[in-house]
């Protein structure tokens, strides 16, 4: 039953929102009113949690004023306390919060995050197809070899049946593309990629990520198609069709996490973006051994089909996410009230369209920044060697066909999926016991999603020819890879909520400039010679580059949220610019008159 002291709260924080939105000249009176009683029950000792009740005029009044236009008063009364929601913990939300959460179990912003996992999977997909296609579009046993490495050295260990070779010999490409233009081939779609992450991160900022997202998704679908008759007209023709493809690839992760930072409230971020990452893994996994099946199998004389199939499906992903998902809270025409106010108070000034200007001095000289783009740095060589040269090595050092090696492919990404939703969950739990802080969260698991895999990439070098213990180690460490989407991948949004997404497209662009070269060095490293020894070089120099970029992360890394994002400070800095800019002006004057 509601006390009184209870019921004057509601009445007040219901009127103070109406008096805010309202451009009624009584307002004023309002608002003194709503201050008053607010007052009054805050001394009774009552949580504020009425701002969730609508007010009466709350529909028409809806736009009228966003979030990021409001003072840090007018926020307050329109959308309740900022402070009941982040709690008194710098760098994070407390478990104990004093927030009344939706009562949907599934919600507008469940379905954005869904959609964006999709959004992945597809972006992975269109990006790991062509690493179990060109296998198949290759008659690898047709390749120039140094003679004086011996053609099997596994010979006598690990041989298949009859049948099963005659069928891969068989099943071998046209085309004769040694491994260093294969690895050309592979980098050319990061190019593309590389080239559009920093502005479409900056366009996201200022005009909204949701259309830069889907139409370039819709451009990299479309253009899939092409990619069979490109492969005919000759190597550059196909380069230039990935690197297309790879332009309009290019918004998918800035503007992701543009889209997070306005949808995913704090205490959700390690769940949400983990999940949303995750597609990754799922499209992968999903990419792989369809790829595979669709080689051996597929219309069009099997490897063709791969890029018809994963044109179309990206191509009805693009239509429906432009259909169904709305840039914010605020635009969201169906969004139910509770929630709409839940997401906008607690992401404070991270949602709207109206933003101060990018704070680019304060960032660079940020150190928590650059621990971030340098373990993204570190993250995206390894993975990209082996998402790009894993099927490789399958065929040339262990010997198995495309359909096995299409399936085996996948399964460090199936555990790196699986894993990845686990380290979320703990993440979140060790941040919500209030036992371990944001900065040491996301340094632990962080820790164990780079060494993992760097441990195993070292342990499979020296396997020799067991293949399925190499496909075991493997499977182990890329799956502990999973952990690092609760750990730097999300640690954007931890330090800079508002300009996550430049923050992103920043780490994301230099992190794809190193791992472009992944494919190359491991393409000239394993050129004529596709040994074991070879192939230990490639593995090796990945497990150094994580094990280095993530100790930096683990010295430099910060899980609270930076000055420079401070809502505020922007008046603050407002003025400082404003007061510059005249004294520079007086100054200009005083020198002419002189």
């Amino acid at each position: 039953m509601t006390q009184p002291s209870q019921r004057a709260e509601l009445e007040g924080s219901s009127t103070a929102a109406t008096a805010v939105r309202s451009p009624d000249p009584s307002s004023a009176v309002d608002n003194g009113r709503a201050n008053n009683m607010t007052n009054s029950s805050n001394s009774a000792g009552v949580d504020n949690v009425a701002f969730f009740r609508p007010a009466a005029d709350d529909k028409s009044a809806r736009h009228q004023l966003p979030p990021s236009a409001l003072t840090p008063a007018q926020f307050e009364m329109s959308y309740g306390t900022p402070t009941a929601v982040t709690g008194a913990a710098d760098d994070g939300m407390s478990s104990k919060e004093n927030l009344l959460t939706p009562r949907a179990w599934i919600g507008s912003r469940h379905i954005v995050t869904f959609m964006l996992f999709l959004g992945m999977a597809n972006a992975y997909i269109m990006r790991t197809n062509m690493s179990v296609a060109i296998v198949a579009m290759v008659n690898q046993t047709a390749l120039e070899r140094d003679p004086t490495i011996p053609d099997d050295e596994c010979d006598g260990y690990y041989t298949l049946s009859t049948n099963t070779t005659t069928h891969s010999i068989s099943n071998e490409g046209s085309f004769l593309w040694s491994t260093s233009q294969q690895g050309y081939v592979l980098s050319s779609f990061f190019y593309g990629y590389v080239i559009t992450q920093i502005p479409f991160g900056i366009l996201s900022k200022k005009y909204g990520a949701k259309y830069f997202l889907g139409v370039g998704m819709l451009i990299n679908s479309v253009f899939g198609f092409l990619v069979p008759l490109s492969a005919n007209f000759g190597i550059f023709s196909l380069i230039t069709i990935r690197f297309i493809q790879g332009l309009g690839e290019g918004p998918i992760v800035p503007c992701t996490h543009a889209l997070l930072a306005k949808w995913i409230p704090p205490n959700e971020r390690s769940r949400m973006g983990a999940f949303v990452y995750a597609g990754a893994q799922f499209g992968t996994v999903i990419s792989m051994p369809l790829s595979g099946v669709l080689s051996e199998y597929g219309f069009a004389g099997g490897w063709p089909s791969i890029f018809y199939v994963f044109g179309a499906i990206g191509t009805l992903w693009s239509v429906a996410f432009l259909w169904l998902v709305h840039e914010d809270p605020e635009s969201h025409p169906t969004i139910p009230h509770d929630e709409r106010k839940y997401i906008i108070s607690s992401v404070w000034g991270a949602a709207g369209v109206s933003s101060p200007p990018v704070p680019w001095r304060s960032i660079l000289k940020s150190a928590p920044f650059w621990a971030i783009l340098v373990a993204h740095m570190g993250q995206n060589y390894g993975y990209e060697t082996l998402m790009t040269e894993l099927p490789t090595f399958m065929k040339q050092v262990l010997h198995f066909n495309i359909k096995a090696n299409g399936t085996y492919s996948s399964l460090p990404y199936l555990a790196m999926w699986v894993f990845s939703m686990v380290a979320s969950h703990i993440a979140d739990m060790m941040i919500s016991s209030e036992r371990f802080t944001h900065t040491t969260t996301r340094k632990i698991v962080n820790t164990i999603g780079q060494f993992g895999p760097a441990v195993a990439l070292i342990a499979a070098s020296y396997t020799g020819c067991d293949p399925y213990l190499t496909v075991a180690i493997l499977t182990i460490g890329v799956g502990l890879n999973g952990a690092i989407y609760s750990g730097f991948k999300v640690n954007h949004l931890d330090i800079s909520p508002r300009f996550a997404g430049i923050l992103m497209s920043l780490t994301n662009c230099l992190a794809n400039l190193a791992g472009l070269l992944a494919p190359i060095v491991a393409g000239y490293v394993i050129d004529k010679r596709p040994t074991q020894a070879a192939w230990r070089v490639v593995f090796i120099t990945s497990a150094c580059v994580y094990m280095v970029c993530c100790s930096i992360y683990v010295l430099l890394g910060d899980g609270t949220r930076q000055p420079w994002d401070n809502p505020s400070n922007d008046q603050i800095n407002l003025e400082h610019k404003k007061n510059k800019k005249k004294k520079k002006k007086a100054k200009d004057i005083e020198d002419t008159v002189q």
